[in-house]
């Protein structure tokens, strides 16, 4: 029997990179899971299928995060299919890189719009349903916060806030009964690393060469962290911060 069994979790931005690895390694100790994804309809799809195809169950839900009634929209239908959530995962994020002088307001509002307000109005959401037992939130940030890299402030940023914003949460829902943790991967071979070209560039060259092991992260390298911090096993951790990083903080 996995460690999740008769548990529900919502994990957003679920259908690729990270947020798959995690959404995977949920369902692997039983938990079934709501995958939460904002635009590639085949690639929630294949979450779900890959997930079905292990023996776990899955459901795939188009949400925008930063949108209330779709946050509503999201609990309501993984509770209409698998009960009330135990788990949430907030991994929904989208980033890029530019000298503070290149940052623009539309920029700006939509990385904090996914990145701090997301995971406000998906916390907010799970509170109020939240089960009397074993209700555990998972803030996915970065390790990248240690760094303070060039290029990167605008998108630190946003997750230096969610690191704080777990910590305060964790102190204001312990009273019932939830624990908040965050999870900070180092930098992870995903497809979105690839789509903006960080792969093979000089940038992840010197992630690689600052990491004690030696690589980049793989998304079932993390997968199995956010399961440990839902399970039973991490009852008494609450608002840490937890890094899958290979040792690079």
């Amino acid at each position: 029997m996995g460690k999740l069994v008769s548990r529900t979790a919502v994990v957003t931005g679920g259908s690729k990179g990270i947020g798959r690895g995690i959404a995977l390694a949920l369902a692997a100790e039983g938990a079934s899971v709501a995958i939460a994804y904002s635009r590639d309809d085949q690639a929630a799809k294949d979450a779900v299928a890959e997930i079905e195809g292990r023996g776990g169950r899955a459901l795939a839900v188009r949400a925008d995060v930063s949108r209330a009634d779709q946050v509503g929209d999201l609990f309501a239908r993984t509770a209409q299919e698998f009960g009330p959530v135990h788990i949430l995962v907030n991994n929904a994020a989208v980033f890029s890189f530019q000298q503070l002088t290149e940052i623009t307001q539309e920029e700006f509002h939509r990385q904090y719009g996914t990145n701090v307000l997301g995971p406000v109005l998906t916390m907010q959401a799970f509170a109020e349903q939240a089960p009397a037992e074993k209700a555990t939130i998972i803030n996915v940030t970065t390790s990248g916060i240690a760094h303070n890299n060039p290029g990167a402030a605008l998108y630190t940023s946003t997750k230096s806030a969610l690191t704080t914003m777990t910590r305060i949460a964790a102190k204001e829902l312990a009273g019932r009964g939830i624990r908040v943790n965050a999870l900070a991967p180092g930098a992870t071979d995903t497809e979105g690393a690839r789509s903006l070209g960080v792969i093979g560039s000089d940038m992840a060259n010197e992630l690689i060469a600052s990491t004690p092991l030696g690589r980049l992260g793989r998304p079932e390298d993390i997968g199995p962290v956010a399961a440990f911090l839902a399970s039973d096993d991490a009852a008494w951790i609450t608002g840490e911060v937890i890094h899958a990083d290979g040792g690079g903080h």
